[in-house]
Order: structure tokens, then C-alpha cells, then sequence
């Protein structure tokens, strides 16, 4: 704008040119998507000290078999990603110093579930760690929180039947404040 205010050009055409200019620029993720693929979260990894005691607790937990490849690394299929398992000693090998098992205190494995309150009650025997009971979240959810075996926190939640927030992620309980 201010290279074409030095051009002399009245203000109405330089907002003009300025608006055209603009709306045929490509944005940012428009230019990180000329390939045609943007960046997709499919997975997501625990590295682990046991793969062994893992593999059993998410086994019971997702009821669902693992698909192993050796005894260092397992996945379980869901139907919005895949979490697997991966051993912190073959971690150091391939990656050192790159991860430390157990040590997670800032990501939430969050799962949709149909029935919290269910879930909560088939789960006392597995789980070790209650961080909270069923509870329905200020934003609508139901939910629960436990911790895996390796202390990280695992949140199993209903959404809401009628109640919708009114700007919220397809993907996430927890709306978005939205500002108009």
C-alpha cells in the first residue's frame, strides 16, 4: 500500500488495487498445500519402558488386539488414528536422547466413547489411577480421566445429544470461544 501511495494514485484506487491484490494473493496454507497435501495426524506414539504391560492395559482398555511388529513396537487401530507403542530402549537406539518413557505431563489421549458412565464402570478393575470421575464438563462432554500405566492421562467422553456449542472442533471436545 504505501508503494503505491508513492505512485500518486487517489486513495479510493489505491484501497482498490490494495483489495484485488489481496484477495488474489495466496494465503499462507494455500502455499503450504500447492502439493496438494497438508500435514495429517494419524498417529501418535508412546514410548514406553514396557511395551509389554502397555500393549495389555490399551488392549483391555480400547478392546481391541494390537498389531505387533517384534516385541519393541505395536499399534492399535482406531477410527480417527492410530496409537502405538514403541520401546524406549529401541527409541535410544535409532533416535538418542530423543524421548523419555513416562515422563509425559502435557498431552491428553482423548477417545469418543458411547457411553461414559458404562466405560467407567468396566474399567475399575484395569485402572489404577482415577484422575476424575464421570463428570459433564462445562462445555457439554461427559467425561473421564485416567492415567495409563506409564502415568499418561487418558480422557474417555460422550459428546453432548442436544446441547451443541456453537463453535467447536469436529475433532475436539472442548469448543472454541468463538469471537464475532
Amino acid at each position: 500500500m504505501k508503494k503505491l501511495r508513492r505512485l500518486g494514485l487517489p486513495a479510493a484506487l489505491l484501497t482498490t488495487l490494495s483489495a484485488v491484490l489481496s484477495a488474489n494473493a495466496p494465503s499462507l496454507p494455500e502455499r503450504a498445500s500447492d502439493s496438494g497435501q497438508r500435514p495429517k495426524l494419524v498417529n501418535t506414539c508412546l514410548i514406553t519402558k514396557s511395551v509389554s504391560d502397555l500393549v495389555r492395559f490399551y488392549a483391555a482398555v480400547l478392546e481391541r488386539d494390537a498389531q505387533m511388529s517384534g516385541v519393541d513396537y505395536a499399534e492399535f487401530h482406531t477410527e480417527g488414528g492410530v496409537l502405538a507403542i514403541f520401546s524406549a530402549r529401541a527409541q535410544d537406539r535409532y533416535i538418542p536422547g530423543s524421548a523419555t518413557s513416562a515422563g509425559n505431563q502435557s498431552v491428553v489421549l482423548e477417545f469418543e466413547v458411547s457411553d461414559v458412565d458404562r466405560e467407567y464402570r468396566r474399567l475399575q478393575g484395569l485402572v489404577k489411577t482415577w484422575v476424575k470421575p464421570p463428570t459433564t464438563q462445562p462445555w457439554g462432554t461427559r467425561s473421564i480421566y485416567f492415567r495409563d500405566p506409564d502415568g499418561n492421562l487418558v480422557d474417555f467422553y460422550t459428546r453432548p445429544a442436544a446441547a451443541v456449542p456453537l463453535c467447536s472442533s469436529p475433532v475436539s471436545p472442548v469448543p472454541f470461544l468463538h469471537v464475532g
